[in-house]
């Protein structure tokens, strides 16, 4: 019944983007590839960002490219109870948007066995330096572990490294 759910959450996740990325966002595309992000130096947060995305065959999004920045920043993976999870965290560091709120709500009534895992995320969030604004793409040049160690506790940034 759980994988039935979590397939659900996928079509919402696969068909919702399309329709927020063309009536809701309207940020400037970054016009970046991951072949162009892994040119990046190997310890900065671009070269991490080039790596997530061709470890799970992506391509960063136009006009919701921070999405993935925040998976390489906090270690969250790409199953979709990390997804909800990821967004609990970003509620806990103060981020507020349409699609979050309806993740978190939508999350949380078809897939609320990861409810405490949801709970840990949001307080990692609310303990975090606030990170949901950042214009990730001014930060790529900047080395992975003093980003994260600006903005997490070092117990953390730990988990995130192993």
């Amino acid at each position: 019944m759980r994988t039935k759910r979590k397939q659900l959450i996928i079509w919402l996740f696969e068909h919702s983007e399309k329709i927020y990325t063309k009536y809701f966002k309207s940020n400037t595309p970054w016009g970046f590839y991951k072949k162009d992000l892994l040119h990046y130096p190997k310890n900065s947060f671009g070269y991490h960002l080039g790596t997530f995305l061709d470890k799970n065959n992506f391509e960063l999004i136009p006009k919701v490219e921070r999405h993935d920045c925040y998976h390489v920043l906090t270690g969250y993976g790409t199953q979709v109870e990390d997804e909800i999870a990821l967004q609990y965290l970003c509620f806990g560091n103060g981020k507020r948007s349409l699609y979050l709120f309806a993740v978190l709500i939508l999350g949380t009534i078809i897939l609320p066995d990861y409810m405490t895992y949801y709970i840990r995320s949001y307080i990692k969030g609310k303990r975090a330096n606030s990170f949901y604004h950042f214009d990730f793409k001014k930060l790529l040049n900047i080395s992975i572990v003093d980003l994260r160690r600006a903005i997490f506790l070092k117990s953390y940034i730990t988990l995130i490294n192993l």
